[in-house]
């Protein structure tokens, strides 16, 4: 069986560079309040979600784990073709430009017997689905499936909470919670990425998101050998 896990980083394109329509509705309730704390408060929310609608952001990393190959390549975003290795973590690195990540994640997608993400469904496989249309990529699997169905893709969010049955935490409390180390612990959170790549650390980023990818990889080690009945 071949297997991959996989993890995405985003951030948000500029607000100004948006339509003024497009700003007219993301900042719509902001405008609505009479205070200036309340309204810069939910002006500065809105922007800070942006990096979550793959109408509003772009792709910028892509973290990929090999279950069988037990190795770790990301891409990350790059005008020039660029890579490197991490030997000790066995790490590949690979810079491009976005859309020819997400043709790449597609190649080898489709390539695979089974998906493993954390919060995939909800995140990660509906932005990589509009990302692809937007950047005219046909995906190569349709990764969302049934509902219910993880014989292709597995959730592991879902599947800790049995289908949402009981509460949701995020991947460091998980983590934390398993003894797993946390990509957290590295003094990198999902909220920093937008500063890091303003600030042109791009190579931190994909860093933090293979850090991101092996944890939940450790995570489904444990799913599928302790819940997977």
């Amino acid at each position: 069986m071949r297997r991959i896990i996989f993890d995405i980083e985003t951030c948000a394109y500029p607000v100004e560079s948006l339509r003024e329509s497009q700003q007219e509705y993301l900042l719509r309730y902001s405008e609505k309040e009479t205070e200036e704390d309340k309204k810069s408060q939910k002006r500065d929310d809105a922007i800070r979600y942006l990096s979550l609608y793959p109408l509003t952001a772009k792709t910028i990393a892509i973290g990929i784990y090999h279950v069988e190959k037990e190795k770790t390549f990301v891409y990350y975003e790059s005008s020039e073709t660029e890579e490197w290795v991490n030997e000790e973590k066995n790490i590949s690195y690979k810079g491009l430009i976005e859309k020819d990540m997400i043709q790449s994640f597609w190649r080898i997608v489709d390539f695979t017997d089974q998906v493993i993400t954390f919060n995939g469904r909800n995140f990660d496989i509906p932005f990589m689905m509009m990302r692809s249309a937007m950047l005219k990529i046909r995906p190569t699997k349709n990764l969302m499936g049934k509902r219910f169905d993880s014989s292709y893709h597995i959730d592991l969010l879902e599947q800790f909470t049995f289908y949402a049955t009981t509460r949701k935490f995020n991947l460091d409390f998980y983590c934390n919670a398993f003894g797993v180390e946390s990509p957290k612990s590295k003094g990198i959170s999902g909220m920093e990425v937008k500063n890091l790549y303003e600030a042109g650390r791009i190579k931190d980023i994909a860093v933090y998101c293979a850090e991101d990818v092996n944890a939940t990889a450790k995570l489904y080690q444990i799913w599928n050998e302790y819940l997977n009945i």
